[in-house]
């Protein structure tokens, strides 16, 4: 059986130590560091490329996001200031994971990195707080709209599986699965498995 490729990412951000800094943690959890940019500049190799880590400060959310389109590159965001309208601006974008400048550990970011690569999402506590509010302006639920199989599903994702675990748990098929979230989104009017999640544990679904 052949061996699965390192992860691939590219680091951006606006200084020297912090890019360093991460070069460092995620080369030494097997990760293949293929670049580091400033403010998107230069611009990252997008081909054949996992993750791209991006600094979201004014105008590079839009930037990275036309970047990834159509492709099967995932964006993390780092913040330095975490105000509910750059949450909501930045899962809104389908964003996989968003990390603070100021808590950011290795541990995190590698972890972070894992679930993004997985298909799944990473927000740590108190974002997922402030997008609680967002998604209960947006979208409402009752929890009699969903079935047994969603809400498995969602139960799930909360718990940071990513596809392939959540079939293995319910013995489904990943398309199942995949077509399940789907639905469930579409059901729910959010964009994201972040937004999905958020919306169900505030109304008590899960």
């Amino acid at each position: 059986m052949q061996a699965q490729a390192a992860p691939s990412v590219w680091i951006d951000d606006g200084h020297a130590i912090v890019r360093r800094g991460m070069f460092a943690c995620l080369q030494q959890a097997g990760f293949v560091v293929r670049g580091e940019s400033m403010g998107l500049a230069p611009t990252p190799v997008m081909t054949g490329l996992d993750v791209l880590i991006f600094e979201s400060e004014p105008g590079a959310l839009r930037r990275a996001v036309r970047l990834a389109a159509g492709r099967q590159t995932r964006l993390v965001a780092t913040i330095r200031t975490a105000s509910e309208q750059h949450i909501r601006e930045i899962v809104d974008a389908g964003v996989g994971s968003v990390l603070p400048h100021d808590t950011i550990t290795p541990e995190t970011l590698v972890t972070s990195l894992r679930a993004v690569v997985a298909g799944n999402v990473a927000l740590p506590g108190d974002l997922l707080i402030k997008l609680l509010a967002h998604v209960r302006q947006h979208s409402q639920l009752r929890p009699t709209e969903l079935n047994m199989r969603e809400r498995s599903v969602l139960r799930l994702l909360a718990d940071g599986m990513d596809t392939r675990g959540i079939a293995e748990d319910l013995c489904f098929s990943e398309r199942t699965v995949k077509n399940v979230v789907h639905d469930l989104l579409t059901k729910l009017n959010c964009r994201t498995r972040a937004q999905a999640v958020a919306l169900a544990t505030r109304e008590g679904v899960i």
